[in-house]
């Protein structure tokens, strides 16, 4: 019976004016059920709540609502089968424990800084990424490769060598704590390089690899073919030069790779050293202010910068009983690095605590 019958039987039978609150408690019945049974009508319910990360970089993941999936922080994506829901990001290997997967999913949403990321184990596992394999300046994370290149030749890391005016930076006009004639060993000038990103260092040892520049440009672009990166472009040994670049996925394989020479992993993890320049000790502070701080078990690092490729930082650290490794390029500025790396690394804890 529709509403409009309703009132007329009423009034038919009853005199209108004793029977008006009636109708309209009636009417009111009638519509309220009608607007129920209508499948555009959602019946209002609590907000969905997200996963919230504290000024301290904890993380609290979200609760899992049955009614409705969490909102995702980035951008919409095609409607997908519920048994085969898509992820931004997913991990080759997702935990199959819940609670680790409630655990890991605010890592693929952390608002992280830099442009350019990647969060890998050395099982292969991509833990989280962002755009990784967009071809970009990597500066002075070049260093890594100069050092490699320059141990594979096995010369007398005893010798001294010295620093020219070929080695002053004419392209970028860097500052240097290092004088030109300034000698020191070639250990010492390995360190300067990997330790505080020393420029001219990084150009002196190249100069002085046996047969000299075009020599050492031979063995750089050997290495880059023997550790298969095909993305990867190196045209100075300092980094200076925007015609250094990588990606974020074969910077993570070259760190990979130079974890295996102890010297490297041992001079790029030490928090500060001692070298002799001129005979006289000079003391070295790493870059990366991370290494050696509480909390942090970092065993290889590099950090490097110029206009072109912004913050960028590359490290291996142990997490939860794993080696994994954290490349970071294009942030917008040391604070951000560092805000970066740090939210990547508690959540990591947060997960191996749950695994």
């Amino acid at each position: 019976m529709t509403i409009r019958d309703t009132v007329l039987r009423t009034l038919a039978h009853t005199n209108w004016r004793l029977a008006l609150p009636a109708l309209l408690l009636t009417c009111g019945s009638l519509i309220v059920r009608a607007a129920s049974s209508d499948p555009e009508v959602v019946e209002p319910t609590s907000a969905p709540t997200t996963a919230a990360i504290g000024p301290s970089g904890e993380v609290t993941p979200a609760p899992v609502a049955p009614s409705a999936p969490a909102p995702s922080t980035f951008p919409p994506v095609a409607q997908a089968p519920r048994t085969a829901e898509p992820a931004p990001m997913p991990s080759p290997t997702a935990p199959a424990d819940p609670a680790a997967q409630e655990a890991a999913a605010p890592l693929m949403k952390l608002p992280v800084n830099a442009r350019h990321m990647l969060v890998i184990d050395d099982a292969g596992r991509v833990l989280m990424a962002k755009d990784a394999d967009a071809v970009v300046p990597i500066a002075s994370l070049t260093k890594l490769m100069t050092a490699m290149v320059v141990l594979d030749a096995k010369q007398d890391m005893a010798e001294e060598i010295r620093i020219d005016d070929a080695d002053v930076d004419r392209l970028k006009h860097s500052k240097s704590r290092v004088k030109v004639g300034a000698t020191m060993s070639r250990e010492a000038a390995l360190e300067l390089a990997l330790i505080s990103s020393e420029n001219r260092a990084a150009s002196a040892l190249a100069r002085h690899f046996p047969g000299g520049l075009p020599a050492f440009e031979l063995a750089v672009t050997a290495k880059i073919r023997a550790l298969g990166l095909r993305h990867t472009a190196l045209a100075d040994p300092t980094g200076l030069s925007p015609s250094n670049t990588s990606t974020a996925s074969e910077v993570a394989r070259i760190a990979a790779a130079a974890s295996r020479y102890p010297a490297i992993a041992r001079i790029s993890s030490d928090k500060s050293s001692e070298v002799e320049v001129n005979g006289r000790p000079r003391e070295l502070r790493n870059t990366n202010h991370l290494v050696g701080a509480k909390g942090w078990d970092i065993r290889l690092s590099k950090t490097g910068y110029t206009e072109e490729a912004g913050r960028c930082l590359v490290m291996r650290m142990k997490s939860g009983g794993s080696t994994i490794t954290v490349v970071l390029l294009d942030a917008d500025g040391s604070a951000q690095r560092l805000r970066d790396a740090s939210l990547i690394r508690k959540s990591l804890s947060k997960i191996a605590s749950l695994t």
